[in-house]
């Protein structure tokens, strides 16, 4: 499948589309101020030990010196593959104790460090000493030999998978721990990946004899880096991204680390936007949306929770096949490959539940599981199809790799606090009449005033006019009413004057 990548870079923001027959298929996002540490190799210093909390602060060049703890020495490595692949997956299981951190470490010591965690408010980076480097496929140790497979992957497969790695690494020193997304990968890729890794690492060590203490060695891939590692595949046709100096970055990144991704690359310089050439801003605001239009007349409705995704299918409007049957089997086709479509581009993760439109005929269920399963084939992420349920929904899962779309662009709605819906104005009319009624029970003002959206405020002129006088005389005060056009619908304030 033709495939092209276009990549919308500013100083603020990179975005990458990913587009296929002229469609776009995937959008991924990262906002420069939003980039953590994690991940970032720095040659540290050590500032500080603390015997007594079995700790140090480290200089990484921060603000802040940065927290390492004795457990995240070299000495407890082995603990750390016990507890990535569980009891069951081979190799050690305990790890020796390690030794007091003041026989290891000792103030101005230069130590090659990563960041586990964020600094937070007050708190420092959390380090570790226990470098390690992820890769598309593979996480490479390089101060360690063992050889891991994720535990989510089955156990049947595991060890077969691990001979595959020790077969492609035997003659190398280091580590590797195969990750869930490597679990179908070709010895091809795996060995790509092997030697993007050690390519990494050598650049790493070099970097740690060059600079002085406090230097950043590695930092973790960006989006433009991470384009060339994660998303080309073989028929990835062009690579066009419209700013020529970080054009220029990422040509030297392919040269060095993917050479094969180097020819494809292009450097855009149309007058017009490239997210224009494919209309991509728009697919993004219809991305956002709950409803999606499918060419027929029917329709999507899809709903994100915490704990699972929904999609209803509906015909709408279609009516073009001769018998109900026919209409609802096409509908229902015709949504399969949306559905696909639309899980990749928002990235929606986890259970995802569809109710397709009942299908009284089982040739015709059959035939739409089968087309949706070739369109999720073609998903990079993983995906698990259970077939249908009793109750007639289709019940699958996809991996969680990253947050949604609509997670990393958008927040919770400020007039209707996440709930999607907002009372009616009539309703919160009466919400302010029992309100005015119990501050009258509780004080004694000159005059109450009630201060709403102008949408509460013209009902209370109009239609609750009379419901409004009727408790002025009953409490014996005057109300006066102010519109604010700031408010949202569910605000108001009673001022007491």
């Amino acid at each position: 499948m033709q495939q092209d990548i276009l990549i919308n870079w500013s100083p603020q923001e990179t975005r990458v589309a990913v587009v296929e027959h002229g469609a776009v298929q995937e959008l991924h996002v990262e906002r420069t101020l939003e980039r953590g540490l994690v991940g970032n190799v720095y040659l540290g210093k050590v500032a500080r030990v603390l015997p007594g909390m079995q700790s140090a602060f480290i200089d990484i060049g921060l603000d802040r010196a940065a927290f390492l703890h004795v457990a995240d020495l070299m000495s407890s490595i082995n603990s750390r593959h016990a507890e990535a692949e569980g009891p069951n997956a081979g190799g050690s299981t305990t790890a020796p104790s390690p030794q007091p951190i003041e026989k290891q470490l000792f103030e101005g010591q230069a130590v090659m460090v990563q960041v586990l965690k964020d600094p937070i408010g007050s708190k420092g980076a959390r380090l570790t000493a226990q470098i390690s480097i992820a890769g598309r496929l593979l996480v490479f140790l390089p101060q360690d030999n063992h050889i891991g497979v994720s535990q989510k992957i089955p156990p049947k497969q595991r060890e077969e998978l691990r001979q595959r790695v020790q077969a492609l690494t035997s003659d190398m020193g280091g580590g590797f721990i195969l990750r869930t997304n490597g679990e179908d990968a070709s010895d091809a890729e795996l060995a790509e990946d092997i030697t993007y890794l050690r390519k990494t690492w050598a650049r790493i060590k070099d970097a740690s004899l060059r600079l002085p203490p406090a230097s950043v060695l590695h930092q973790d891939l960006n989006l433009l880096q991470r384009v060339l590692r994660d998303l080309v595949v073989e028929d990835t046709q062009t690579i066009r991204i419209d700013s020529r100096e970080q054009f220029q970055s990422l040509k030297a990144f392919a040269v060095e680390f993917m050479p094969a991704t180097e020819p494809k690359l292009q450097h855009y310089s149309g007058e017009r936007p490239i997210f224009d050439l494919f209309n991509i801003d728009e697919e993004i605001a219809k991305a956002l949306g709950r409803r999606v239009d499918l060419k027929s007349g029917g329709y999507l409705i899809i709903d994100q929770t915490e704990a699972l995704t929904t999609v209803d299918v509906n015909t709408g409007g279609f009516v073009g096949a001769r018998n109900f049957d026919d209409t609802i089997f096409k509908t229902n086709l015709e949504a399969s490959q949306a559905i696909a479509r639309q899980l990749r581009l928002r990235n929606l993760g986890g259970i995802v539940i569809v109710d397709f439109i009942d299908m009284i005929k089982e040739n015709h269920r059959d035939a739409v599981l089968t087309e949706f399963q070739k369109q999720l084939s073609r998903d990079r992420i993983k995906t698990t199809v259970n077939g249908f349920s009793a109750l007639g929904l289709l019940e699958m899962t996809r991996k969680r790799t990253r947050e949604s779309l609509a997670h990393q662009l958008c927040e919770p709605c400020s007039a209707c606090m996440g709930k999607g819906v907002v009372k009616t104005a009539r309703s919160v009319t009466y919400d302010i009449l029992r309100e005015i009624l119990r501050e009258a029970r509780q004080f004694n003002p000159r005059e109450f005033r009630v201060v709403a959206s102008p949408k509460v405020i013209e009902l209370f002129l109009d239609e609750e006019s009379q419901h409004l006088a009727s408790l002025s005389d009953f409490i014996g005060k005057p109300i006066s009413l102010q519109a604010e056009a700031a408010m949202a619908q569910e605000q108001y304030d009673i001022v007491l004057l």
